[in-house]
């Protein structure tokens, strides 16, 4: 729908888009390659939702932010894009609120965004997208690290996500490109990268020569020495490469903290949510790991109340958080996904999903109370996030006993631990 402007408003200085950012890290790097291209193409007083569809919870938060934001700001020019949007376009479209839904390999295309608002609907099929176009960004607005994509697309069809239908199939990012943009980001005064996709560990089986992830990895870590940290999101647990194994081992860069796709610890689960790992892979690889690299930290999504999970399935689940001493746990209660084959699995209650849900993020929070107290009286090195307040090595967060600058990086002395997070001072010289 077109809205006019008053010649009040006409005189009234333009704002530049504001980004509405929904789910994953991903999300987060696509948001700032969009600000980027809207503020290139004049695009003002617009909001952009860049919406996620991992639960049907995610795509109701955005719904409600839209109207909210429609209230808030009559005047505004809304598009709503990401793997919702691009999932089920018409029933944003149909919403009064919205102005214009883009596709999200079309929100990444700068062209995009220059277009008159002549179709409602711009969406292309997803599955038919073969490559991953490089979008080299500047940076992060206010952030302390920057988030680089290397990757696109799921080629799994796991029995609960929909996201591949949002996403399409995996893509990868030419090595040459991802230094390129580490060293951009470095040179603009970033000191902590984390590499990020649908899928990192499928990584490089669509590149010439099928460069794994590790790989990967390592020539960037040459190729940019100035980089201080690099760190990965969530993993695989069975799909780790030598490459990448030897690095866990012998790079000080590579932070000593991996987030694994986990999902659950019981077998007959992981079979139903056709994962590619068994629980005994999982604890295969937390082992393995602390025997390169002692002190690394664990953190894993888990589902609670996937359908058919019985109370003994579910304590398989509740147990492997000790058994691989897992600290940041990201914890889901099972949401159903129309057109996903989980959808049409025997459902648990919902109040036993929420249950579930409540014990496996109480166990998080004794892992977490012990990991915290471990680090008292040790030494640290931290990025600052804001004022005081940074994230050490194993992403553990830390107050400092003074403010310090944004996105830069000091030796502390662990103090002590006050609720869910580690008290510090500067380290003297």
């Amino acid at each position: 729908m077109s809205r006019k402007n008053t010649p009040a408003q006409d005189i009234a200085e333009k704002k530049d888009p504001e980004i509405v950012t929904f789910g994953c890290r991903l999300n987060a790097y696509e948001s700032e390659v969009m600000r980027t291209h809207a503020k290139n193409a004049g695009l003002e007083d617009a909001i952009i939702f860049n919406t996620c569809a991992v639960t049907k919870e995610a795509e109701r938060q955005a719904r409600q932010a839209i109207r909210k934001a429609r209230r808030n700001n009559p005047q505004a020019r809304i598009i709503v894009t990401g793997c919702a949007a691009q999932i089920n376009p018409q029933s944003f479209a149909q919403m009064e609120e919205v102005d214009q839904v883009i596709g999200n390999d079309l929100k990444l295309e700068a062209g995009t965004w220059g277009l008159p608002e002549t179709e409602k609907i711009l969406v292309n099929d997803i599955m038919a997208v073969t490559e991953t176009a490089s979008h080299l960004i500047e940076g992060f607005d206010g952030k302390a690290r920057a988030f680089i994509q290397v990757q696109n697309g799921c080629d799994h069809r796991c029995t609960f996500c929909i996201i591949p239908y949002g996403r399409g199939n995996s893509r990868s990012v030419p090595v040459g490109v991802i230094a390129e943009q580490v060293r951009a980001l470095v040179a603009a005064g970033y000191n902590e990268i984390v590499l990020t996709g649908v899928d990192v560990t499928s990584y490089g089986a669509d590149l010439p020569g099928q460069p794994a992830l590790g790989q990967m990895i390592r020539r960037v870590l040459a190729l940019v020495p100035e980089l201080p940290r690099l760190r990965l999101s969530s993993l695989d647990p069975v799909e780790i490469d030598d490459d990448l194994w030897r690095l866990i081992a012998e790079e000080p860069r590579l932070m000593p903290h991996l987030h694994m796709s986990l999902q659950a610890g019981d077998d007959m689960i992981l079979k139903r949510m056709k994962r590619r790992h068994l629980r005994q892979d999982a604890i295969n690889m937390c082992e393995k790991a602390r025997g390169y690299r002692g002190d690394i930290v664990f953190g894993a999504d888990i589902i609670a109340g996937f359908p058919t999970e019985t109370e003994e399935m579910f304590l398989n689940t509740l147990n492997i958080i000790e058994e691989c001493d897992l600290t940041f746990l990201h914890i889901f209660p099972y949401s159903e996904r129309e057109g996903t084959p989980a959808a049409r699995m025997p459902q648990v209650p919902v109040p036993v999903r929420k249950e579930r849900a409540a014990r496996l993020r109480e166990a998080g929070a004794r892992q977490l109370d012990i990991f915290l107290m471990s680090k008292i009286n040790k030494e640290s090195q931290i990025i600052v996030e804001k004022d005081n307040f940074g994230r050490s090595e194993h992403f553990a967060p830390v107050l400092v006993d003074q403010s310090l600058p944004p996105g830069s990086l000091h030796q502390v002395v662990i103090t002590g631990k006050n609720g869910d997070h580690l008290t510090a001072q500067l380290k003297k010289h």
